[in-house]
């Protein structure tokens, strides 16, 4: 192997980790930093880069767990049926993992048997792309790289251990970081391993859903998510995760767009800021109604999509249900989807503005105004008058947020507790629509919120009783 400057890996190398490989060396083991981390310091080097290292520093030893444990003072048994200890090193933790040789993968996700060896390169065989088969002894300062890894580095290329397509039969999940390493790191996929990932997808529908989930979070951080949605389009992954996406991919749209809806989708997506990666998601799904909705205009001819925005939100809401995301990030891209359609002009009113924000929500509305200008963005034409307005949209918003208006039910000045002290109103269904309709008049007439008029209109709509 030619000479590689390891110098990176030493300085970026943290010294709890070296500790902790010296101790093992001490004991008559070896040590070996495996995994992203090595793979993460190793690119940025060759491309100088910034290093922005975000994952764990993982070690690969020939002790066996129980040598482990008994070798340090604090450990965690996080995965003994798989060879891993968490070995803690002052408040840090540092995965210690066994050797191990390959088996058979029944399941399409974990080994059938575990054997443990004592050749690291019998472990990096088992790994899944070149890439990440680079293991370094910080305390010799060497590289093992059997597998080419490091020239593939300097390709960019990702390329399977070994046979591709029984790398991706072992674990189902290896095909879909394959398609998100396209876009996180900014690989090409190898043509072998490309043409290995449609014919091994009988062992990605055995993945979970939540690690499917982790792997498009993961994605939508990438500078460019674009190249992992595309991946997974070609490679047939979401044909079988997200059937929604797939039916927009060749779903032409009206002649104010250059792009058809999937296409138009990558670029709104990839025109998100980088560090937004929930406004992505939303970004993503913002018109999965459209295929549903499309139709033809009886007059110009020209492809319609009324209503998609509200055809489009139970439909991303099932999606991210089904791929398991949390409640709060159904609900933010839920709500993004449902409200990203906004006709400003300069005939709103402070009125219409307030309605607007109430109707989306304060939290949400710089969200939507982002998405907006993103999906204008995303037509791929002149589109100066669209931004424009958005500009202008933001500008009102500002002022009207500015002054303080109320515009939930918690900026009013009353609350269900005074409707029932001062008022008499009993505690049921009937506070709440009273608040609601007391909220209304004041959003139209923002000097109304004051406690005794309020309480004076309360009691009028209490003598009428439930409308």
């Amino acid at each position: 192997m030619a000479y590689v400057d390891t110098q990176p890996l030493v300085r970026a190398l943290p010294s709890f980790v070296r500790e902790l490989c010296q101790r093992l060396d001490d004991a008559g083991h070896r040590g070996w930093v495996v995994g992203g981390s090595v793979r993460d310091v190793l690119m940025a080097a060759r491309s100088q880069s910034e290093l922005d290292l975000k994952g764990d520093w993982d070690v690969a030893t020939d002790a066996l767990p129980e040598q482990v444990i008994r070798l340090f003072r604090r450990t965690i048994p996080t995965g003994l049926q798989h060879g891993t200890v968490t070995v803690m090193m002052g408040r840090d933790g540092v995965e210690v993992t066994t050797l191990r040789g390959e088996s058979t993968y029944s399941d399409g996700r974990r080994p059938d048997a575990v054997t443990f060896v004592d050749d690291i390169v019998a472990d990096l065989a088992r790994r899944d792309f070149t890439i990440n088969a680079i293991a370094y002894d910080p305390v010799r300062d060497l590289l093992s790289d059997p597998f080419d890894g490091l020239s593939d580095l300097e390709r960019r290329c990702l390329r399977a251990v070994g046979d591709p397509a029984q790398r991706f039969a072992e674990d189902g999940l290896r095909v879909l970081r394959a398609a998100r390493f396209h876009a996180t790191l900014e690989v090409d996929i190898e043509p072998a391993t490309a043409r290995a990932m449609a014919p091994s997808l009988a062992s990605y529908r055995c993945v979970s859903a939540e690690r499917i989930r982790d792997e498009w979070q993961k994605a939508l951080k990438a500078r460019r998510p674009s190249r992992a949605l595309q991946a997974m389009l070609d490679h047939g992954m979401l044909a079988i995760t997200a059937p929604e996406l797939v039916a927009m991919n060749g779903c032409d749209q009206n002649r104010h767009h250059a792009y058809d809806v999937w296409n138009h989708t990558l670029r709104v997506l990839d025109d998100v800021a980088q560090d937004r990666p929930a406004l992505r998601l939303a970004a993503l799904l913002h018109d999965i109604g459209k295929p549903m909705t499309r139709d033809v205009h009886p007059t110009t001819g020209d492809f319609t999509f009324y209503n998609h925005e509200h055809a489009g939100a139970p439909l991303a809401d099932d999606l991210l249900r089904r791929l398991r995301f949390s409640n709060e990030q159904r609900h933010h891209a839920t709500s993004l989807v449902r409200h990203h359609i906004v006709v400003y002009d300069a005939a709103w009113t402070d009125a219409a503005v307030r309605r607007w924000i109430r109707r989306v929500s304060k939290e949400l509305v710089g969200d939507v105004i982002a998405l907006c200008r993103s999906d204008v963005r995303g037509k791929g034409r002149p589109v100066d008058d669209e931004l424009a307005r958005i500009d202008q949209l933001e500008m009102h918003v500002g002022r009207i947020l500015e002054q303080g208006a109320a515009l939930s039910l918690k900026d009013l000045a009353i609350n269900g507790r005074d409707l029932m002290q001062d008022c008499g109103a009993s505690p049921g269904p009937l506070l709440g629509q009273i608040l609601t309709a007391l909220l209304e008049e004041v959003v139209e007439n923002p000097e109304h919120n004051e406690r005794e008029r309020l309480l004076a209109r309360a009691r009028e709509l209490i003598s009428l009783g439930p409308q």
